[in-house]
């Protein structure tokens, strides 16, 4: 019998689906929506679609299956919903559903291997990255991308991959930090940290100061070494076997360890890690150990403001005046794990900053994972509408949590305008060791 809508594994729960009621609050918040203008492209557009769906009345064609790809994940429209519909249940069931009963293109197909088969496992990254080097230090980054033979050579994604591709630091291809790293003074709690599949290759100092800023404030910091993705690539994209794989790896990576915390500095993967007691429920073997491992996560700013900081603080200013920073949300953390409050606290404590809030704070930057590869138009659009709103604070940093964040931004910015971005846990490194915060363009 051939499956005309969704299968019967786990299809969006028509009793969520019914809690929506086409009020239209979500159509502001929505950035696919903003950019697209159609209603097909908006939360209660796809709510109506799973609910047809559900009820096998339309086929899941491409057309359709479409609606469901240019959805980010971003769940900002489950923060502004009168009715507490819960999208983000209704999307993840989709998802799923559209990776098994959806065939994709050839292109499609080998874009998606590429991005699922080299992102989630850093040593295969390292492979692929490799070839760059030389890429990037012979200068031929710069010639093909100011030639404008990178949109002749290849297709949009491809040329988004490229785009998004920041300088590739000498310590990419190795892990430096030590298996554990003891507390400065005595010591307060054992935490675990995440170092990430793509974060600990990209941004291995943003890892770097998180622990200078763990360990300073009293942490004994414990980093598995046999550690590997957390799963919150493919689980965005409803891969869910490969999310399952890859959760039940972590959870053995981190099961010898004692800790008091397991704690994030990226909010895409903090997301993923506390839903690992849904992600792995059906597991008889998992689902109890996903759990309690669930529950130890947190976000590192969560962390630091629930515990309290110990170490003494210096002043970060620009030219002796205080340091305007433009904190950006990321959607994982503000609408995911409904952090806001935590790290605007945690930065109001460095003397000499003030903070900046942007427009439409809680609109996405268009990065979502790999969204802004698998849509590159829509993200490229969102990604300049979220620069600009920081860029007109009047700032002279951005702060950002969330790898993605920081790349898309990056990518974002105009030459002749650019703001450098730190992650908070840099910002509060810097002011710990009283060092000087390069304020160079990014």
């Amino acid at each position: 019998m051939t499956v005309t809508g969704f299968d019967a594994q786990n299809p969006p729960d028509p009793k969520l689906i019914d809690a929506c009621v086409h009020c239209g609050f979500c159509l502001a918040t929505c950035p696919s929506y903003r950019v697209l203008g159609r209603e097909t492209d908006s939360p209660r557009g796809r709510i109506y679609l799973m609910d047809r769906l559900n009820e096998q009345e339309i086929p899941l064609s491409p057309a359709i299956a479409s609606h469901f790809d240019s959805c980010l994940g971003c769940l900002a429209c489950v923060t502004t919903c009168p009715s507490g519909v819960q999208y983000d249940q209704l999307i993840r069931d989709t998802r799923s559903q559209v990776a098994r009963n959806h065939p994709r293109s050839p292109a499609e197909k080998l874009l998606r291997a590429l991005l699922f088969q080299t992102f989630p496992y850093p040593q295969r990254l390292r492979w692929l990255l490799a070839p760059l080097v030389p890429y990037q230090k012979l200068g031929l980054q710069n010639l093909l991308r100011h030639s404008g033979w990178l949109a002749k050579l290849l297709p949009p994604s491809l040329v988004a991959m490229e785009a998004l591709l920041p300088p590739i630091p000498g310590d990419a291809f190795r892990d430096a930090l030590p298996t554990v790293v003891p507390a400065v003074g005595p010591r307060r709690y054992r935490v675990g940290l995440l170092l990430g599949c793509v974060q600990r290759l990209f941004l291995p100092h943003v890892n770097a100061a998180t622990v200078r800023v763990l360990t300073a404030n009293g942490c004994e910091v414990v980093i598995p070494p046999n550690q590997g993705c957390c799963g919150a690539l493919p689980h965005h994209q409803g891969e869910e076997a490969q999310a399952q794989d890859l959760a039940r790896s972590l959870i053995n990576a981190f099961a010898p360890w004692e800790l008091d915390a397991v704690v994030i500095n990226a909010s895409g993967c903090g997301h993923t890690l506390k839903e690992y007691g849904h992600l792995l429920g059906q597991d008889a073997t998992y689902g109890d150990r996903a759990g309690a491992f669930a529950a130890k996560v947190r976000d590192v700013q969560e962390f630091l403001d629930q515990v309290g900081l110990t170490a003494p603080l210096h002043p970060l200013t620009a030219d002796g005046q205080p340091l305007a920073i433009a904190y950006q949300d990321a959607c994982h953390m503000l609408h995911g794990q409904k952090i806001s409050l935590q790290p605007r606290r945690l930065l109001r404590q460095i003397p000499g900053v003030t903070l900046r809030e942007p427009v439409d704070a809680a609109l996405c930057c268009g990065s979502a994972g790999v969204y802004n590869i698998l849509q590159p138009e829509i993200g490229a659009e969102l990604g300049r509408q979220k620069v600009r709103n920081l860029c007109e604070t009047g700032a002279q940093v951005i702060a950002s949590a969330n790898v993605g964040c920081i790349t898309q931004l990056q990518r974002s910015m105009d030459a002749p305008n650019s703001l450098p971005i730190f992650h908070p846990m840099e910002l509060l490194d810097h002011s710990l060791r009283g060092a000087l915060l390069p304020l160079g363009a990014a």
